[in-house]
């Protein structure tokens, strides 16, 4: 089993900040790629941020230049930093972690049970 664990959500004002944290644990082998999605009221999932093992990012549009998503030294760990956020960021926000299992070595897809983020004026 991994578990992935959010923090950080809460209530803002337009144009303030937010630093989301994102944590997996368990049965851990290797980590592909960590990720920030987000589901707004009526919304479908939508992808925010991923980055990849060796570091490659792939931000949503409405999200380049305000969000920044970040590695820490400790283990399976990111960081979203939201900047600049608009009322149209409110949504829960879901961590998605992929990779493989240490016990078979087989892919796992987990998400944690997300945080919310609500941006008010």
């Amino acid at each position: 089993q991994v578990q992935v664990v959010e923090s950080g959500g809460g209530l803002v004002q337009i144009g303030g900040s937010l630093r989301l944290s994102c944590v997996a644990s368990g049965s851990i082998f290797s980590i592909n790629a960590m990720g920030w999605y987000r589901q707004a009221p009526g919304k479908e999932r939508e992808l925010v941020v991923v980055i990849t093992s060796g570091g490659r990012t792939n931000y949503a549009d409405s999200v380049k230049g305000r969000f920044t998503i970040s590695r820490d030294n400790a283990p399976n760990t990111v960081y979203l930093q939201m900047n600049s956020l608009k009322p149209e960021d409110t949504a829960v926000y879901y961590c998605n972690v992929r990779g493989l299992r240490s016990n078979d070595r087989y892919e796992y897809d987990a998400w944690g049970q997300g945080t919310q983020v609500t941006v008010s004026s």
